[in-house]
Formats: C-alpha cells, structure tokens, sequence
C-alpha cells in the first residue's frame, strides 16, 4: 500500500509538473531571461534622479511607496532639458489630450521605490497589442500578419548611471 501511495504522488508532481513546463522553447526562454533592471535595485531615489531625469509621473502608492514612471526610446530615461510649455490662446484645459497626439517614446518603465530604495523595475513596448487582436481583423491577410508578427520588446538601462 504505501508503494501504490508514492507512486501516486509521483504521478500527481510530474502532472503538475507538465502544467508548468510548455516545452524547450519555455524553458529557454525562462533559462536566458536577463533581467535589465536588477543591476539598478537598491539605489536611492536621488541617485536616480540624478542619472535618469525627472519622470513623466509620480504615483504614491502607500506612505513609503511611490512609483517613478519614465517614457523613453532606446536603451533607457536619459535626463533632457525640458521643453518649454507652449500656450495657445483659447485653449482648454483639456486641449492636449487628445489621442492623435504623437508620443515621442517607445517604451515605458515604472521604478518602484520603498522608502528611499528601488525595489523593482518593470518595463513595457507602448506598442504591445493584445495577441487576440487578430481575431478582429476583416482583412484575411492583415489577419495572418498580426498572428505571427512578435512582440514588441524594451530593453532597459540607466546609461548616466554609475553602476
């Protein structure tokens, strides 16, 4: 009897072992990720002002928390001189959200800071679309081409940054 219960215990781990594992392509995958962001984890808040610039936004996320959220192109957020602020004459408060307004930026990341210290970084393709997005499309050879076009991809860096 207890022979018959390992085995199928083992039985049960290597199913949900299976579950996990979706082939050689995965575990590649998994196996050669680089994580672009971790040489940057436990900086302070101002050393990445410092070699990053101001961010687009600041989201306070709980008393010691607050998210930094840069819009870049390229390898990562390089400071810049901010552009002057046009004013139009007539214009409402609401006149530059409109979404035919051209971005200037490919990618998106969001440093998140606990207390003083970064503790993770996430970084995103402003061009990511839905994989299912096809399944929309009338066109059968647009159709075909967003199946199989890839993702878009970030690679991210702080090159102003010492480390």
């Amino acid at each position: 009897m207890p022979a018959a219960g390992v085995l199928l215990a083992g039985g049960l781990a290597a199913a949900l072992g299976a579950c996990a594992y979706s082939g050689p392509s995965d575990m590649v995958n998994q196996l050669t990720a680089v994580d672009y962001g971790k040489p940057y984890i436990g900086m302070s808040k101002a050393e990445v002002l410092k070699c990053a610039g101001q961010p687009r936004s600041r989201i306070a996320a709980g008393p010691n928390t607050e998210t930094l959220v840069y819009h870049y192109s390229g390898a990562g957020p390089v400071p810049g001189a901010a552009a002057p602020a046009k004013k139009k004459k007539n214009s409402s408060p609401f006149s530059g959200l409109s979404k035919s307004k051209k971005e200037d930026f490919t990618c998106t990341a969001s440093l998140v800071f606990e207390g003083d210290r970064l503790t993770r970084v996430s970084y995103a393709s402003k061009d990511v679309r839905s994989p299912y997005d096809w399944e929309s499309e009338r066109d059968p050879k647009k159709r075909e081409e967003m199946k199989r076009e890839g993702v878009p991809t970030c690679v991210f860096s702080l090159p102003r940054c010492p480390r």
